[in-house]
């Protein structure tokens, strides 16, 4: 850790994984809890588990096409929940808020949290609100936390050979927050949504699952080898993107594979179950695909037509503010 805080370290890449670690080196502790660096921590609750999670988010702008600031916090912590294979039955909202904020866009937040909500039939259990003084932070902060209930937790070991499957078109989150930001004129629109329906219809399946959300899938990937010390194999002609997601991203320099989505997963799959596992997702979303497979390589490969290359960890100040 260096001895300041940069934006570097709340980008979602090599240096927020680094940050976290040290951070989890000072907290760590004999609990019965597991998972801890995973997207939520769980323990054995008689015959389930109960499972937690908690995020905090910043977004600039706070409304884009496709959704606010608010409903990517319910999806955010939903979705987080859902990957482990549990789904959610409470969550707490806490909210920090800048002197002379609009109350009627807060009111149009935290609707757009209730609705998001609703659709998962997930109640705000509790929550807190603070005002800060004009200029002490910039608009509004959202924190949330989930408790999901699950009888499995997506923690199998995965081998050579098993299937990687994205659950539709990358990157849009990413790309609306930045033609709002840039004032681009496109019909790209956030992807934020809960996952938990289409987890569900394919959780017999499922090994393991991530959302991608700060650091896109290259990130993701990268985090899923690093835990289960193996590596990925992916086509670039196979990962789902929508062709303005991706001008977007090369119009400022940025890969697609960086950037964030927020109602989308990435799940490992046995080689015998991927067809079928694929099969199901494309009812939800026509864009799911397989993309690639398990490898002992310990690294993360892309294959272009250009040949293979490394898809590394992100590094750097990626796309501030995001999510």
């Amino acid at each position: 850790m260096t001895d300041k805080i940069s934006m570097f370290h709340g980008a979602g890449g090599r240096e927020s994984e680094e940050l976290v670690k040290e951070i989890m080196n000072i907290l760590r502790n004999v609990s019965a809890w597991n998972g801890s660096n995973d997207d939520s921590a769980y323990m054995k609750l008689g015959n389930n588990y109960i499972v937690f999670t908690t995020d905090s988010f910043v977004a600039s702008p706070l409304f884009f096409p496709g959704g606010n600031i608010g409903k990517i916090a319910a999806c955010g912590t939903m979705n987080d929940l859902a990957v482990m294979g549990a789904t959610p039955v409470g969550l707490s909202l806490s909210l920090v808020i800048e002197e002379g904020f609009p109350k009627e866009s807060l009111k149009k937040i935290i609707h757009s949290i209730n609705t998001t909500c609703k659709s998962e039939n997930t109640p705000v259990a509790t929550g807190d609100t603070k005002v800060m003084e004009k200029g002490k932070i910039d608009k509004l902060i959202i924190n949330t936390s989930g408790i999901g209930i699950a009888k499995k937790i997506f923690n199998k070991k995965i081998y050579a050979k098993d299937k990687i499957i994205v659950s539709g078109t990358i990157a849009e989150h990413g790309a609306a927050i930045l033609t709002e930001r840039f004032g681009y004129k496109t019909n790209i629109k956030s992807d934020a949504k809960p996952i938990l329906k289409e987890i569900t219809a394919i959780k017999e399946f499922i090994k393991q699952a991530r959302d991608p959300t700060r650091g896109g899938i290259a990130a993701t990937l990268n985090e899923l080898a690093k835990k289960n010390n193996c590596g990925f194999v992916i086509d670039e002609e196979k990962i789902p993107i929508k062709k303005e997601a991706k001008k977007i991203c090369e119009i400022l320099g940025l890969s697609p594979y960086d950037i964030a989505s927020e109602g989308r997963f990435i799940c490992i799959v046995s080689e015998k179950d991927a067809i079928n596992a694929e099969k199901i997702l494309q009812k939800f979303n026509l864009d799911a695909k397989i993309i690639g497979e398990v490898t002992n390589t310990k690294t993360v490969i892309i294959k272009t037509k250009f040949g293979e290359r490394i898809l590394p960890m992100p590094s750097g100040n990626l796309v501030p503010r995001i999510c």
